[in-house]
């Protein structure tokens, strides 16, 4: 219940930067209902030399339990996707959901892209703000930086 509350605080935090929103975190899925976008935060930590194959596999069988409930609750919402790995997380959320794809979002590598401007910028001295750069390919290990768009 602590972590959830956490989680749910680190999320208001932000409100500061978005229009007015209610946000709500429970193990009750009726809480959700009519929600117009559901972030998903579930999921298992990869252990040391735990292999992403298996991780997905752990997270998938949290997911199986999550979606179907939410969609219940939620018929008409968004999904965006945190938990890792991402992108195969979201890919399973559509299948779960049976939403259209267009309603599954995965956060992808935009927190890498976010690390990299702030590294690129504490480096070079300047703000991030000012730094502008793109991580690509899968979140994780195999994700790369995009040098020859780094302005």
């Amino acid at each position: 219940a602590d972590k959830l509350e956490g989680e749910m605080m680190d999320l208001q935090h932000g409100l500061a930067f978005t229009r007015p929103c209610v946000i709500k975190a429970s193990t009750d899925y009726s809480v959700s209902a009519g929600s117009k976008i559901c972030v998903i935060t579930a999921g298992c930590r990869q252990r040391e030399g735990e292999s992403r194959l298996s991780l997905v596999q752990r997270n998938v069988e949290i997911f199986r339990g999550i979606i179907p409930q939410l969609v219940k609750h939620s018929p008409n919402t968004l999904f965006l996707v945190v938990s890792n790995p991402v992108d195969v997380l979201t890919y399973v959320t559509w299948k779960l959901s049976g939403l259209p794809q267009a309603r599954v979002f995965g956060s992808g590598t935009n927190l890498d892209s976010a690390r990299f401007r702030f590294l690129l910028g504490e480096k070079l001295n300047l703000a991030p703000s000012n730094c502008h750069g793109w991580i690509v390919g899968e979140h994780g290990d195999s994700s790369v930086p995009v040098w020859s768009g780094v302005n």
